[in-house]
């Protein structure tokens, strides 16, 4: 129960961290985490300025929920990338401003952002881009089934960023990093649409 208790606590300082520094607006974004085989993800409606430890809910692989709290309805998106990729342990999903922007950019050449500095590299390796379905959508599910595999980070095509990690602190330091390339890309975007690295 400790390690439960514990990734719950960072999870819901990651949230607060990320709403009180203007990552995340209103009730957009979700998070999970795994722990003893269950998925912990942010309940349905849930904002992560007021996130607590009692806003999650617990599913199994399955996702057949085991607490009664509602699933954020993108829960299927984490399950994919736990399936996808045994090495993820949690899953940070935000429509965090720059990211979107660039995911509405149709990059030239194989990077979805340039190598401006290697720390994206670094904490998170090459960037996926998954081709624009509706949020929640089984369209989207279906896109990102076909594509994930074992990048730890993805751009949704006019939606934000979804990042995977080791545990939550992994996948939060990671979504920042994706983050704050996507603000760089932007800012040098009349390179970025001439990229090719």
């Amino acid at each position: 129960m400790g390690d439960q208790e514990a990734e719950l606590r960072r999870a819901v300082w990651v949230a607060h961290s990320l709403f009180e520094r203007g990552k995340v607006t209103g009730s957009t974004a979700n998070l999970s985490f795994l722990c003893e085989d269950k998925i912990y993800i942010s309940a349905s409606g849930t904002c992560f300025g007021t996130l607590t430890e009692e806003d999650f809910a617990i599913t199994d692989r399955q996702g057949n929920v085991l607490n009664g709290k509602k699933p954020s309805k993108e829960l299927p998106l984490h399950r994919i990338f736990y399936e996808k990729n045994r090495q993820i342990s949690a899953v940070v999903h935000t429509h965090s401003f720059y990211s979107v922007l660039i995911s509405c950019m149709e990059p030239k050449g194989e990077r979805i952002i340039p190598k401006y500095t290697p720390y994206l590299d670094m904490k998170v390796g090459e960037i996926g881009l998954i081709p624009y379905a509706g949020p929640g959508t089984q369209e989207l599910f279906d896109a990102f089934a076909q594509r994930a595999g074992m990048k730890k980070g993805y751009l949704l095509k006019n939606h934000g960023l979804l990042v995977g990690g080791k545990d939550i602190m992994d996948a939060f330091c990671g979504a920042e990093e994706l983050e704050e390339s996507a603000k760089i890309a932007w800012f040098l975007k009349n390179e970025y649409l001439d990229c090719q690295n």
